[in-house]
Formats: structure tokens, sequence, C-alpha cells
């Protein structure tokens, strides 16, 4: 339990509330296509988006990179993580823990990778007083690139079914 103030304008007395946190013991299912927000390390923290996240089991969840991405690089370097994922449903949560590629590259593409994040720890954000009612609204424009997404999606899921 840990005890955090609310602060109002200076001047004003504080009153002390009790919030609780507690890690659940899984990560929760979210809509496919949902957008994630990577961060690696590897020095300054460097955040990304990623719209291809699926979740491979309690503690597991697999996405794909680009080959020249920074992010793969650093994750090359430096298998720590987070995976934040916010959207409809109530999904708020940050997932830490460390990268590996699990096929370099994709079947379904050539020009990605597929990494698998293990779960070590799940950060719950949610609080019952607000509630998330969509995730980031995002499509694609290019036709071809809608395919290919779709694509990878699948492989990703076929690997997760995979264990």
């Amino acid at each position: 339990m840990v005890a955090q103030a609310d602060r109002g304008p200076v001047g004003c007395g504080r009153r002390l509330a009790l919030v609780t946190h507690h890690e659940p013991a899984e990560l929760p299912e979210w809509e496919s296509g949902t957008v994630a927000v990577l961060t690696t390390g590897g020095g300054e923290p460097h955040a990304i988006p990623v719209s291809t996240c699926v979740r491979a089991g309690p503690r597991a969840v697999l996405f794909a990179l680009g080959a020249g991405r920074e992010s793969l690089a650093r994750l090359r370097e430096d298998r720590r993580c987070a995976l934040t994922l916010l959207g409809a449903g109530d999904v708020a949560v940050t997932a830490i823990g460390h990268a590996t590629v699990v096929a370099d590259p994709l079947d379904a593409e050539t020009r990605v990778v597929a990494v698998r994040v293990g779960v070590e720890r799940i950060q719950d954000h949610w609080q019952d007083n607000f509630a998330i009612e969509a995730g980031v609204h995002w499509r694609w424009t290019n036709p071809e690139a809608a395919e290919r997404d779709e694509a990878i999606r699948a492989a990703l899921e076929a690997l997760a079914a995979e264990g």
C-alpha cells in the first residue's frame, strides 16, 4: 500500500488518500491492432509506437519490428524493455521484461523481425475514476501496407499458438 497526497494550490491543506497497487498475474486481452508504445534503453530511453502486438500467453507478447529500426538495434544490445498498452476495454498496463528475437526474418515479411517479450512485471495503470473507451485510432493509407500488416499479425499469431 502506498500513501499519496492530493496536491491542491499552494497554501491549501492536503488530503491523504490511500492507493493500493497490485501486480496482475497475467496480461489482459486486447483488441487486434491495439497500438502499444515500446520503450527501450541503451542510454537515453527511446519510445516508438508498435501496431502488431499479439498476446502470446499470460506473460508474453510478440510483435514485429522493421529490420532496420533503432529499437531493434537497442534490444539486441540491451534486452530490457517496457511495452505500454492503452486500449478499449480498460486496458492500461505496462509489461516490463526482456526481449528475444524469435524469427529473423519473419516468414510473412522478410523486412521485419519477430520479437518476443517475456514479461517479468506487469504494472496495472487502471483506476476506478477513469475509463479507457478507445485506444489510438489509426489505419493504413496504403492498401499494400494494410495487407502486409495483416500477414505479419497472422504470422505472429501463429508463432504465439506454437508457444
